[in-house]
């Protein structure tokens, strides 16, 4: 965090210091988990669905925190304020509105944002000091905190926004402020929330519409709505993808053992590019970021050999495991239509380079609203028409409804219902060296646990 004194952080928030030396400086950012806190830093005591962070308060004293941001005096060192929130995204504001050196860029998408953020962090620090978001910090207390990490010599922070309702990145907006906007993709990922894929992109285009007239609008054309997204006039607008008309586009696609092969192209000049990111549906988040890159100043060069080096930081992303001639592809952070179809077609492309059979193991999509029945059954039958030998539905027989079951024999595709991941552990007896196995559901189904009972169950066969 820029450096600050305790008075000014709570002149900020309009809060009341409370036993504590004003006169303290603070350079380390905020912890909302107080057993990450040190004495470089403080404690911010958030209200939340299971615990109040209130409660943690005087364990945060005790591990060294400087003091607690805090809606209750326990007479502890503190910062008492009316709102803990509030007084978060206060602080946040201001330290972005002190940092003109540094470029604020801000990512949005029904998928994609994480890899996005996670390919600008390997490359953006060719050029000066970054800061990209933790995990999944892309909510109203996410970007408050990932701001607060910037120093002064932060020249780029990224910021990855999400939403779940009409207004949710505009506030984020006006946390941020970001000079640079990125829109992935338009897609159905919480379709159950916006209704339809018109107020997603509504949603979306929220943060191209915060853009300032001296901002730059990236946008995707992997669907109809992002190339069209509204901006102020003198909005710098920057299209990505595989159609000759886009600024940032990726030439001569190649796919090697499950990964992609192209030419970065670009005003710039030309340059190959070899993603060590599992699937071909990585080829639009590493455009996204190289458009973000170029804009910037690095050039095409540095751009396409750091996209070339980089390496997935997020868990449960198309994480590969290969044990015992057997591939696994943990898919399971999260999954809409779309990822699903992705992770589906490079299911494939892996089975068909190692000669073996291919297992799909699919747990719920969530927040389909009323299209879930049907958009499984869609991806039932897509697996089936891209050749998928195997689809174990776990816990859910959504993808199956109206799909012929099957046993483990004939040339079509077998489809399998198990009700609990114990039952689907059970079919690796009939697995074999050469398969490949994707696990892939929506995050609240857990089928990263799923994942690390079949691979633990396939080790055992080499003990």
């Amino acid at each position: 965090m820029i450096s600050l004194t305790i008075k000014e952080i709570a002149d900020i928030v309009g809060g009341t210091s409370v036993n504590i030396d004003e006169k303290k400086i603070i350079t380390e950012s905020p912890e909302i988990d107080s057993r990450k806190v040190t004495a470089d830093n403080y404690f911010i005591a958030l209200p939340g669905e299971r615990v109040d962070g209130t409660d943690f308060a005087k364990e945060a004293i005790r591990a060294g925190a400087s003091f607690v941001l805090m809606t209750t005096d326990l007479g502890i060192p503190a910062i008492i304020v009316k709102d803990s929130l509030m007084a978060l995204q206060q602080l946040a504001k201001e330290v972005r509105a002190r940092m003109n050196d540094c470029t604020f860029i801000g990512i949005t998408g029904s998928h994609g944002k994480t890899t996005t953020k996670d390919l600008l962090g390997h490359i953006l620090p060719i050029a000066g000091k970054s800061v990209v978001p933790r995990g999944s910090f892309n909510n109203e207390i996410g970007v408050p905190l990932t701001i607060l990490q910037c120093t002064d010599e932060t020249k780029y922070c990224v910021l990855e926004m999400g939403a779940r309702h009409i207004g949710d990145i505009t506030a984020l907006t006006k946390i941020g402020a970001p000079q640079i906007g990125v829109v992935l993709v338009v897609g159905s990922a919480h379709v159950g929330e916006f209704g339809n894929s018109q107020g997603i992109a509504q949603a979306k285009g929220e943060l191209i519409a915060s853009l300032q007239s001296d901002g730059v609008a990236i946008l995707g054309t992997y669907d109809s709505y992002s190339p069209k997204m509204q901006s102020k006039p003198g909005v710098k607008r920057v299209l990505f993808g595989e159609n000759p008309e886009c600024n940032v586009r990726a030439a001569d696609i190649e796919f090697r053992e499950g990964r992609a092969h192209f030419d970065l192209v670009a005003a710039s000049g030309r340059a190959p590019v070899a993603l060590r990111l599992l699937g071909m549906h990585q080829i639009s988040n590493a455009l996204a970021a190289a458009a973000v890159a170029l804009e910037v100043g690095i050039s095409i060069e540095s751009v396409a050999a750091a996209l070339s080096t980089a390496e997935i930081s997020s868990k449960w992303r198309m994480e590969l495991h290969d044990l015992h001639e057997l591939l696994f592809i943990n898919d399971s952070y999260n999954a809409n239509p779309e990822s699903v179809s992705a992770a589906l077609r490079t299911l494939v492309l892996l089975t068909q380079e190692r000669g073996g059979s291919s297992w799909a193991f699919l747990g719920k999509m969530h927040e389909l609203g009323e299209s879930e029945a049907e958009e499984h059954l869609t991806i039932g039958r897509l697996a089936s028409e891209l050749g998928v030998d195997h689809l174990v539905s776990v816990g859910t027989d959504l993808y199956l409804n109206g799909l012929e079951l099957s046993h483990l024999a004939g040339d079509e595709m077998s489809t399998h219902y198990a009700l609990t991941q114990e039952e689907a552990v059970r079919f690796l007896r009939h697995i074999e060296e050469g398969d490949v196995l994707l696990i892939k559901a929506s995050r609240a189904e857990h089928l990263d646990e799923l994942s690390e009972k079949l691979i633990a169950g396939w080790q055992v066969k080499y003990e």
